[in-house]
């Protein structure tokens, strides 16, 4: 009796729980739209830096939202020599790091730039990955609240360039320092001892950021002793007392019409509390920097919700929100929501070097901002594909790679078709996969005659239907011969052609 082969394990041809692959059309729709977002940094004189995706964890910290310990909702492991190594959760700490390791040699204020993925061992859900693209500026040395001013700007400048049209977003600005003056009024902040009430602060904060969510109703409760949801569900609040929760209240309904009368309001609220007044100040300097440079109310406005969810902001905190409708997957009508945030981050440097040095700046999701595009209609959905030379003849391949190399040399994206040559339609479909924009076509007779045949597929394709016999598909504009010398600018023509130029 034959022995039975043992049975062959394989692995599943799957990405781990969490992560996902991105093909042609999306990897190159994410690069032409990191590119206008670059441009813009780079105009307004931010220099690029590339940190290594992997840190110790004593360089990344505990400042991942909602963890406590280092190396919790991080990508982490022990080193051969015993130190603790983890995947970058964002760019902003590598930034402190860079700046605390270099600052001698960089200038100040430091101005950079940086794309890249980053990662959170998280739990994944709809749309959720354990790795992502973020787009971050920073601004490192400086203390004035111009560098946040500039950095809402710069925001709103890269949204557009990446095609998110004015009066379809708006930058949300508010501060800690007028965050912690309320929490000083309303009895959950000693100055004197930050970690005191430190548990209750933190409930509120996270009431204040869920205001869009749960609406005031929610929010209050959350103040108070517990919030029950639909489910029964019950939440612990904050256990305010009657006149503390009012307090916030009276912040949370601060926001009005115009920023002029949101700063008073904000005013009347923080009463006497210095950090509180001092914050109200720099959202006033913002304000007015930014109006100067007709950065009006319809691109940025001061609200006293946002919140931020990282522990290092320390001053003025924005987020991008973009304000159109969309229908998500359980069918309901709601809007977007925010694409960008960021802050002032005074003391992350500071645990390196033990002196505090003033930092601000933005990270944009990449992700999210993409998926807005999309769901605006303006997100790139295929790639455009090379020239495919076709090969007619096995033998003239030096031809057909000449050709390639002369479109190559003009700049024009081109290959040739390196599959089996045998079947011609096979040869067509392979380009129409590719999205090419034209395909050459050089039998032994065109060679002979010194001319090529030059293909327009996008035409082709568009007139397709139309056509009903051979005869008509020869005479119709998608496809002509031409002189072999004039290859580079006739399929040039045709592509402009395809383009609408």
């Amino acid at each position: 009796m034959a022995k039975r082969k043992p049975k062959v394990m394989r692995p599943k041809a799957l990405p781990p729980r969490g992560f996902r692959d991105y093909f042609g059309a999306d990897v190159q729709a994410r690069a032409n739209m990191l590119g206008k977002i670059s441009d813009i940094y780079h105009a307004y004189g931010f220099d690029p830096l590339e940190t290594p995706a992997v840190e110790t964890v004593e360089a990344l910290g505990k400042f991942l939202p909602d963890v406590d310990r280092p190396n919790d909702g991080v990508f982490a492991w022990q080193d051969e020599d015993e130190s603790w190594l983890a995947l970058r959760y964002d760019l902003t700490a590598p930034l402190a790091r860079v700046y605390a390791q270099f600052r001698n040699d960089l200038p100040t204020p430091y101005r950079r730039y940086a794309v890249g993925p980053v990662w959170r061992n998280e739990k994944p859900g709809p749309g959720r990955f354990r790795q992502f693209y973020q787009c971050d500026a920073d601004t490192v040395g400086t203390p004035t609240v111009a560098a946040d001013a500039e950095i809402c700007m710069m925001l709103s400048d890269a949204l557009e360039a990446a095609g998110i049209a004015r009066n379809d977003y708006i930058v949300r600005v508010n501060n800690r320092k007028v965050l912690n003056g309320v929490m000083e009024v309303a009895g959950v902040l000693d100055p004197s001892d930050p970690t005191k009430f430190e548990s209750q602060r933190g409930i509120v904060l996270r009431a204040i950021d869920k205001l869009d969510r749960l609406g005031l109703t929610g929010v209050m409760q959350l103040l108070g002793e517990q919030r029950v949801d639909e489910s029964g569900d019950i939440t612990r609040g904050a256990n305010l007392s009657m006149s503390q929760a009012e307090i916030i209240h009276d912040f949370l309904d601060a926001k009005q019409a115009t920023n002029e009368k949101t700063l008073s309001s904000l005013r009347n609220v923080v009463g006497n509390s210095a950090v509180g007044l001092e914050g109200v100040s720099e959202l006033e300097q913002i304000s007015e920097t930014m109006s100067a440079q007709d950065y009006g109310s319809e691109r940025f406005n001061l609200d006293p919700t946002v919140v931020r969810g990282l522990g290092y902001y320390t001053g003025p905190v924005y987020e991008a929100e973009l304000t159109f409708d969309i229908i998500d997957e359980k069918g309901a009508i709601r809007q977007f929501g925010s694409v960008a945030g960021g802050g002032r981050y005074d003391d992350l440097v500071k645990r390196f070097t033990g002196q505090a040095v003033p930092a601000t700046g933005v990270s944009i999701g990449v992700d999210r901002l993409r998926a807005a595009l999309a769901a605006r209609g303006k997100a790139e959905t295929t790639a455009k594909g090379p020239v495919v030379i076709t090969v007619m003849d096995r033998e003239r391949m030096g031809d057909y790679q000449a050709m390639v190399a002369e479109l190559r040399g003009a700049g024009i994206r081109a290959e040739v078709y390196l599959g089996n040559p045998k079947n011609f339609g096979n040869q067509l479909k392979y380009a129409d996969a590719r999205n090419a924009p034209v395909a050459v076509i050089e039998g032994g007779d065109e060679h002979e005659k010194g001319v090529v045949q030059i293909k327009d597929l996008a035409l082709g394709k568009a007139l397709a239907t139309n056509i009903t016999s051979n005869e008509e598909w020869k005479s119709q504009p998608a496809q002509m011969e031409i002189k072999r010398g004039d290859l580079v600018t006739q399929v040039r023509k045709m592509m402009g052609r395809a383009n609408g130029e």
